[in-house]
């Protein structure tokens, strides 16, 4: 039977972590699970690295968009680079970006100006949109639903918050993003929130190098680790792993509207 491939929704293979040998990982990843890749901008400079790794390898494709923690520096010019390469065919989403109200810096009104721009830009581009909320639930929920970003489709990444906000969530349209974290010990909300919110509404991902799962957890995480947060997810739904990667990549493709998928995991249609 054949082997389904793994698509790891949000990874950062621009990151020096990678550095000494990112051509030899990235064209080993096939031969381990995975098929498709999305390399996720966090600033200018990781949108644009995004988008060259994307134009270097067939499987790979790119987000662009500023993380709320990088927003400080931001003007128009570069919401216009954005713009000026989202139509380009490697090109699957606008982000990540949303808030952080981890270390507050830069301030609150800094990021949720950006927030808010980088959702009008997504609904101008027609693009799904990739979502970074840390110790902001409220807020961010309430700016995605009264500027209707869902409009646009996309995926709450690094889901941390409850399992009831998630299917709040997954109502909108959204996706919910599920990496290593859903397989440490102390992961209760995300374990519950996989346990609660149906299949056809999760996406795997690594946030590559960051959050290796166990039993790698603190070491350099990339996309082949994937398939521990498989079997977690396969352990806590009692499926199949083969069933849990299908599914999720599918809902991958359905995500960032890739070999025909499209259209959102919840009630909205999106575009």
């Amino acid at each position: 039977m054949k082997q389904n491939l793994i698509f790891d929704t949000h990874s950062h293979y621009d990151d020096e972590a990678f550095d000494s040998d990112r051509d030899i990982l990235l064209r080993e990843l096939e031969e381990k699970g995975i098929g498709n890749v999305v390399s996720v901008g966090a600033d200018m400079v990781s949108s644009q690295a995004a988008l060259s790794l994307a134009e270097s390898y067939d499987f790979i494709y790119a987000a662009l968009g500023v993380h709320p923690s990088e927003t400080a520096g931001l003007a128009e010019k570069d919401m216009n680079w954005i713009r000026e390469h989202a139509g380009h065919e490697k090109v699957v989403a606008i982000g990540e970006f949303g808030l952080d109200y981890h270390w507050q810096d830069p301030p609150a009104e800094v990021q949720r100006k950006w927030f808010l721009r980088q959702i009008e830009l997504a609904k101008e581009v027609k693009l799904p949109i990739i979502i970074h909320s840390r110790d902001a639930a409220e807020e961010t929920m309430s700016i995605l639903s009264q500027t209707r970003a869902y409009d646009c489709g996309g995926v709450i990444h690094c889901y941390s918050y409850s399992p009831e906000m998630a299917k709040e969530y997954t109502e909108m349209g959204f996706y919910i993003g599920v990496g290593g974290v859903v397989t440490f010990k102390n992961a209760k909300k995300l374990v519950r929130t996989v346990e609660e919110i149906p299949i056809e509404s999760l996406v795997l991902e690594t946030d590559c190098p960051y959050l290796a799962p166990e039993p790698n957890r603190g070491k350099r995480n990339d996309s082949s680790q994937l398939i521990y947060v498989a079997e977690k997810i396969a352990e806590l739904k009692g499926m199949p792993v083969q069933e849990v990667i299908r599914i999720t990549t599918g809902n991958a493709e359905r995500l960032y509207h890739l070999n025909g998928g499209k259209g959102n995991a919840g009630n909205n249609e999106g575009f």
